[in-house]
This record gives structure tokens, C-alpha cells and sequence, in this order.
């Protein structure tokens, strides 16, 4: 197979993302565990590449559909940091001033429209942007992002049969983590893989190293070709695994040490970071991204803090609507 050439500056801002996501999060779990921040959190350390990859190559007016574990996919779209740390925060800087906190972050300005708390919520909202784009004739993209668990819920299924019938622009991308919570996928379901269940609707699936931002980021791309085209939906199964448990507190006793500590050898920060220097870029800076992501993330952290709560008169506020556009509870 031909080796694809790919410019620095692409190596470099997919690293960049990588870092950002893990640089993040990390933070998340350091302040989580201090009481600083409201309700619980599921991170994605570890799972880093598939956010970087499959949203490189999106376009910015493509839109995403998150999960319970979406900080770095939503990163990876384009939101801002301090923005995003600041409801986590439940700050009224945030992107939901405050009020939604690390599962429900949303900006339908840069096509995330939302994480989501509920299992497989997420993949029925894309599919429906979806079917808006196919009416309106244009050429936006959407991308349902969901769980290894998430493809045993029968929403899946009927959104999955529906975007294959009416030929929608949609990307269907599983973060195969192996888990949901505490139970292997592998024990719960009667194929190898996700991504062969394409074949019951008659779609493109493909399963592709998770770790690998470069191998997301073809598989998606190709994916995202074919539907902007008009051909419809297909299935990347990304294989990966989450470091923490599923939720920060979570000791993950019920994984074995011997396939953790495999998967810990697949780390795809400390990985990717071995590729770019192989490819001859400069450690220096390859240092430098990481200095700034540092210094990002802690701006981030202290834009947070110096935020304000949000006034407890708008507790209503973006919670109902009425024609004349006031909060009205009906």
C-alpha cells in the first residue's frame, strides 16, 4: 500500500488537539476530585485520537452529536476551552451558562449540537440534522457519535435503518471502548465487531484503529466523501480504550490488569508523539505545542474561577418559551 504524505502543519495540529483534549480532562480530574466542580464527569483520556482524527476531517459547517464521554470530541469541533471549563465550572460564562454542565455542552454556531446524558440520545438528533440537510439541499454532513453499549439500543437500529433508507448524510462513529460501564461488549453481542452490523442495512462499516489519529481521520474522511455525495450513511468503528473508569471515582476493577496494562502500551499521545519525530519534526517543537496547551488549559481553569455563578433569577431562563419569546412556565 502506498504511503500517504501528510503536511506538517497537519501532523502537528492533530497532535495539538490530542494534547489539548488529554491537557483538559486531566485538569477535570484534578478539580474534580478537589469538590470544584458540580454533578460528575466521564472522561476520554485515552480515546484522544478518535476525536482529533474524525473531526479533521470534517468541514466547520458539518455537525457532531456527542456522548455522556464528549469533552474531546467537542474540543476536537472547535470549542473554546475557557468557555467549555467555565461550565464545568457552572459558571454563567459558560456555553450553557452554567446550568448544563459537562454533559450537555452545545454551540450549534460551530455545528455541535450537544452531548448528551442519555445513551444513544445523541444518535437520533444527527440523523435528523441529517434528513434537514437532505431537504434544504445542502451539503452539511452530520456525524452521530456513540458508545461500543450504545449500538445494543434500539434507537440505534431504527435511526441507523432510517439514514440508510432515505440515503441521509450521515457518519455513523463508534468510540469502541470495549466497556459500557462495567460490562464487555464482547459478552453482549454475537459479532466481532460493530461495524459489521453496516451489512443488515446494506451500508459501508469499517473498524479501524481508534489510537491512530491518521487512521480515523482516512476512514472518516472517506465516509464523510461518500455521504456529501449523496450516497448516505456508513458505520467507522473506532477501537480504543479509556483509561480512567467509566465515570472519575470508578476504580474499573472489572477489566483485567493484564489487557489495561497492554492497552496502556497504546497510549496515542506518547505514540503519535514517536511518529512525528520519526517523520523528522523538530522535538522542540513538538515541546512547544505541549507548553502551550499547558498554559491553555490552566487560562482556561482560572477564567472559570473568576466567572460568576449564575443569578438565580434565571433558573427559567432557556428552560421554557413562548411565542413572544419570554420565559413563560406553562
Amino acid at each position: 500500500m502506498e504511503k500517504k504524505e501528510y503536511s506538517k502543519e497537519m501532523l502537528l495540529d492533530l497532535y495539538q488537539t490530542m494534547v489539548r483534549i488529554r491537557n483538559f480532562e486531566t485538569k477535570l480530574t484534578e478539580y474534580f476530585t478537589k469538590g470544584m466542580l458540580y454533578g460528575n464527569i466521564h472522561t476520554s483520556i485515552g480515546q484522544e485520537a478518535v476525536a482529533a482524527g474524525a473531526n479533521k476531517a470534517l468541514e466547520k459547517t458539518d455537525l457532531i452529536t456527542a456522548t455522556h464521554r464528549g469533552h474531546g470530541q467537542i474540543i476536537a469541533k472547535g470549542a473554546d476551552t475557557k468557555i467549555m471549563m467555565a461550565e464545568l465550572f457552572a459558571r454563567s460564562t459558560g456555553y450553557c451558562k452554567g446550568k448544563g454542565g459537562s454533559m450537555h455542552v452545545a454551540d450549534v454556531s460551530l455545528g455541535i449540537l450537544g452531548a448528551n446524558g442519555i445513551v444513544g440520545a445523541g444518535i437520533p438528533i444527527a440523523v435528523g440534522s441529517g434528513l434537514a440537510s437532505k431537504v434544504r439541499g445542502t451539503k452539511e454532513v452530520s456525524m452521530a457519535i456513540f458508545g461500543d453499549a450504545a449500538s445494543n439500543q434500539g434507537v440505534f437500529h431504527e435511526t441507523v435503518n432510517m439514514a440508510a433508507a432515505w440515503k441521509l448524510p450521515v457518519v455513523f462513529l463508534c468510540e469502541n471502548n470495549n466497556y459500557g460501564v462495567s460490562v464487555n461488549i464482547h459478552t453482549v453481542t454475537n459479532t466481532d465487531t460493530i461495524a459489521e452490523r453496516a451489512k443488515a442495512y446494506n451500508i459501508p462499516g469499517v473498524t479501524v484503529d481508534g489510537n491512530d489519529p491518521l487512521a480515523v481521520y482516512e476512514a472518516v474522511k472517506q465516509a464523510v466523501e461518500y455521504a456529501r455525495e449523496g450516497n448516505g450513511p456508513s458505520i467507522v468503528e473506532c477501537m480504543t480504550w479509556r483509561m480512567r473508569g467509566h465515570y472519575e471515582g470508578d476504580p474499573a476493577a472489572y477489566r483485567p490488569k493484564e489487557v489495561t496494562e497492554e492497552w496502556g502500551k497504546k497510549d496515542p499521545i506518547i505514540n503519535f508523539r514517536g511518529y512525528l519525530l520519526k517523520e523528522g519534526i523538530d522535538e522542540k517543537e513538538i515541546a512547544s505545542i505541549e507548553d502551550a496547551m499547558e498554559k491553555e488549559i490552566d487560562e482556561a481553569v482560572q477564567f472559570a474561577m473568576d466567572s460568576p455563578l449564575p443569578d438565580p433569577r434565571e433558573v427559567t431562563t432557556d428552560v421554557y418559551s413562548s411565542d413572544n419569546e419570554r420565559c413563560v412556565a406553562r
